[in-house]
């Protein structure tokens, strides 16, 4: 194959794509990253350079992760807060996505036992009072006016993210944070309208989604990140996750469901997979959590061997299930062999998220070689690099311009 055939043939896979009101120049997404790049959960110049790098490699659109719906509600350090007083910088942010020729999704979500005292500066919320062992804290269970609240502030961050010219939000329902710890028989014990069958666990989940699309219309794409499984005992598995998504698709609501595996919580390695590097782990700890995290850390964290399209045989679960939205596949994605078996499965989106830290330009490299090989090796260094500026071990952090927020 000659190189003008090998272009040919990579333009064929990599061709626009619609999704709900939006299409992307190409199926690749790139995955939400927590990147610790707003430290006054403001839009930086270092985050708008850290995003462009994707867009400018070959991305359709690019994630920008994680955006929190209220102070009370984030996950790590340096996150967006998707509030109006911060639209300046968010307006910033997605033209020059556009500009740069790709789209741009805003991740909303709330972190609820995910969240940490230390960095919300209050107490940790969950559907039903619950331990986290990995904080070390004890949540407390919502009530439902504060839920009636998180339904509002859900819309109120759709609506900030569609006024500064997102093409499409993802709704964070995944990895055991607020709204996916509701999916959870493990930590939801409420006797309410919002426990027990997953009917009712699901319930709050299609409120926030109702009222984001009330809010919003066809003005973006609405995406939810839904969790399969995540590797606890008792908690989420297909039976139930299926059933979910059904729930969710049949509002007409949704325009595409991204399926992940894996917590927040506990066992988080089932969402990355390969290496547990504990040692660099610890190091982003002090005191007794870095004690705790070199004593405990491989039997708290989980340990599983990474394959290719680790995710795809529970995502297939899926297909049959979910009518009226698109599925996008995360997991273990490395080349172009990857996207077009996506794709002849029944996946007309991917999402890549380590690959792309260390290759930015990895879907054109895809575009000039077919055959050309990821070198994301999986080492999973990058996974407490959230604690600080998220970027690959292996390449310099290309966005090194200022810190200084955008208003």
């Amino acid at each position: 194959m000659n190189n003008e055939n090998i272009a040919t043939f990579a333009t064929s896979i990599l061709q626009p794509v619609t999704l709900g009101p939006v299409t992307l120049p190409t199926p690749v997404i790139k995955a939400a990253t927590s990147e610790g790049r707003s430290p006054e959960g403001k839009v930086t110049q270092a985050l708008i350079d850290f995003h462009r790098g994707f867009i400018e490699g070959g991305v359709g659109m690019t994630t920008l992760a994680y955006c929190a719906i209220s102070k009370e509600g984030f996950a790590a350090p340096g996150e967006i807060l998707m509030i109006r007083e911060n639209i300046s910088g968010l307006k910033k942010f997605t033209e020059a996505m556009h500009e740069a020729g790709g789209l741009a999704s805003a991740q909303l979500g709330h972190a609820g036992p995910v969240a940490n005292k230390k960095i919300t500066g209050v107490q940790s919320i969950a559907p039903s009072k619950f331990f986290n062992l990995t904080s070390l804290q004890t949540c407390r269970e919502v009530t439902i006016k504060e839920m009636n609240k998180i339904v509002e502030q859900f819309a109120d961050a759709a609506e900030v993210a569609a006024d500064a010219g997102f093409d499409a939000v993802e709704l964070h329902f995944g990895h055991l944070y607020l709204v996916s710890a509701f999916f959870s028989p493990w930590i939801n014990k409420r006797k309410d309208q919002y426990g027990g069958s997953i009917e009712n666990r699901t319930r709050f989940a299609k409120e926030i989604l109702l009222k984001v699309k009330e809010r919003v219309g066809n003005r973006l794409a609405i995406i939810i990140k839904l969790s399969m499984d995540d590797g606890i005992k008792g908690s989420i598995w297909l039976d139930e996750s299926t059933e979910t998504a059904r729930i969710l698709d049949e509002t007409g609501a949704v325009d595409a469901f991204e399926l992940t595996m894996g917590s927040s919580v506990s066992k988080q390695m089932f969402l990355f997979r390969g290496e547990t590097d504990i040692d660099g782990m610890a190091k982003t700890q002090k005191g007794i959590m870095k004690l705790g995290v070199k004593w405990f850390g491989k039997k708290i964290l989980g340990q599983y061997p990474y394959q290719d399209l680790y995710m795809l045989e529970s995502a297939r679960q899926f297909l049959p299930v979910v009518k009226n939205s698109k599925l996008i596949l995360l997991g273990g994605i490395n080349n172009l062999e990857h996207i077009i078996k996506a794709k002849e499965q029944g996946f007309p989106f991917v999402a890549m998220g380590r690959a792309l830290l260390r290759e930015p330009a990895i879907v054109n490299k895809m575009k000039i070689n077919p055959k050309a090989q990821g070198l994301c090796i999986h080492c999973n260094k990058c996974m407490f690099s959230v604690f600080f500026t998220t970027n690959c071990v292996f390449t310099k952090d290309y966005a090194t311009s200022s810190q200084e927020a955008l208003l």
